[in-house]
């Protein structure tokens, strides 16, 4: 699978088919905007492979859960000032 061209509707696909962690809806970055998604797009990505080569387990959740920590740090980071919402 090519996963930086794996597409947000593949990817919502999947979770409702249960193929994929649930925390991975948090990884979608088709509702940014377009300066936010290439930010955003990487982490998805590296998610996604993830998911996909790593065995269901806790340690696999942590991993998740944690990238996504950093993509919400970068995404705030790459906000102008000020227009962070509270």
């Amino acid at each position: 699978m090519n996963y930086p061209n794996y597409s947000q509707d593949n990817v919502r696909e999947d979770l409702a088919a249960g193929n994929l962690p649930p925390i991975i809806i948090y990884f979608t970055y088709d509702h940014l905007p377009e300066p936010l998604q290439s930010i955003s797009k990487p982490f998805g990505d590296l998610a996604l492979r993830m998911a996909h080569e790593l065995p269901n387990s806790a340690e696999l959740s942590t991993c998740l859960r944690k990238l996504l920590e950093a993509k919400d740090c970068a995404v705030r980071a790459a906000l102008p000032p000020g227009k962070a919402k509270i």
